[in-house]
């Protein structure tokens, strides 16, 4: 082949080989399209009604909004292990502030995105520029958390708020997607509020870090700081940054989760960062970073919640079978991580 032909093809193929963020997402699409497949096909059991479907986002709007945050920070190369306190925070919070206070909606929604927003700031700080483990720094925010929404509040009460209780019974029909009842009677397929923000939310990440100069600082500073630096980068501004929006997201993630469930406990969100962290790993994330997309953590989530529907509606209730299934899954995507880190060596 001549000097011609190779600068040709050098790049064609550039273009057309597959990164290892678009081969991990694809991995995981594929996982979840077999499995929900299967399921429908297999064990039927309300998996042909779409509103099943729809239930898996309903219960997990809030999940899917804090895995997001979660993997910014991990595509970074760090990671956050307070979201769930934060999210018990808010919660029991803007309870608190909304039947105690006579507070209003709109107050407790900034309630919640103070609260986000401090954690983000104060946790970023830590990392980025006193160059503190992100560990040892979002597991002193996570005991903080929960120490914080036990002094708010003791014990758990739900919500009387009249504006907040409209609120949280809001439903979005989705047209042509009902099923009709034994009785003959059509029930129309709905979402709750906390879907389209959660799904906008997932739309606008995947927009940053495919199309901004932000999104790209992440991606280089998680795969390589030495470089980043060479590059031009703040690497420390970069870092702040990826906390900082992680809080925010665990701030209206607490908030969609209080929507969801009306009520304020100091038990609420037990192991969310735990979910948020295997969603994000199950949907492409690396532990290492550099590596990641937003929308495979929207994918985890939901392939992660359909296991464990899976579980249950095969007859293993015990919550022992749920934790040994979603073990097994991570333990199959961290040997297929750790390959592609061994074949980038």
């Amino acid at each position: 082949m001549t000097k011609a032909q190779t600068a040709k093809s050098g790049p064609a193929s550039a273009k057309t080989k597959m990164t290892d963020t678009n081969l991990l997402l694809l991995i995981t699409v594929i996982v979840f399209i077999i499995m929900y497949a299967g399921a429908m096909l297999f064990l039927k059991k309300g998996f042909l009604k779409p509103q099943t479907f729809l239930n898996i986002l309903n219960a997990n709007s809030a999940l899917i909004i804090t895995s997001c945050g979660m993997s910014i920070v991990m595509i970074t190369g760090g990671i956050d292990i307070s979201v769930g306190g934060v999210v018990a925070l808010v919660s029991m919070s803007c309870a608190v502030y909304l039947d105690y206070q006579g507070g209003s909606v709109f107050g407790s929604l900034l309630i919640a995105l103070g609260i986000g927003l401090a954690f983000g700031a104060v946790q970023g700080f830590l990392v980025a520029y006193l160059d503190i483990q992100p560990f040892i720094v979002s597991l002193a925010g996570m005991f903080f958390a929960r120490g914080m929404t036990t002094i708010v509040h003791t014990a758990p009460f739900n919500v009387a708020n009249e504006a907040f209780v409209a609120l949280k019974g809001a439903r979005i029909l989705i047209p042509g997607l009902g099923t009709v009842t034994k009785a003959g009677k059509y029930v129309d397929a709905y979402v709750v509020l906390g879907v389209p923000v959660a799904l906008l939310i997932v739309v606008l990440l995947f927009l940053v870090l495919r199309f901004t100069k932000l999104g790209r600082s992440f991606y280089a500073v998680g795969g390589n700081r030495q470089s980043a630096l060479m590059l031009g980068i703040n690497v420390k501004r970069t870092r702040f940054l990826a906390h900082l929006l992680c809080g925010l997201l665990a701030g209206i993630g607490g908030y969609v989760y209080f929507l969801y469930v009306g009520s304020g406990s100091a038990s609420h969100a037990g192991g969310m960062e735990m979910n948020a962290i295997a969603s994000s790993i199950i949907g492409g994330t690396l532990l290492s970073g550099g590596v990641g997309n937003i929308f495979g953590t929207f994918v985890g989530v939901l392939s992660l919640n359909t296991i464990q529907n899976i579980v249950s509606s095969i007859g293993l209730d015990d919550a022992w079978w749920t934790g040994i299934t979603v073990a097994g899954m991570l333990c199959v995507f961290l040997i297929i991580q750790s390959v592609l880190l061994a074949r980038k060596r």
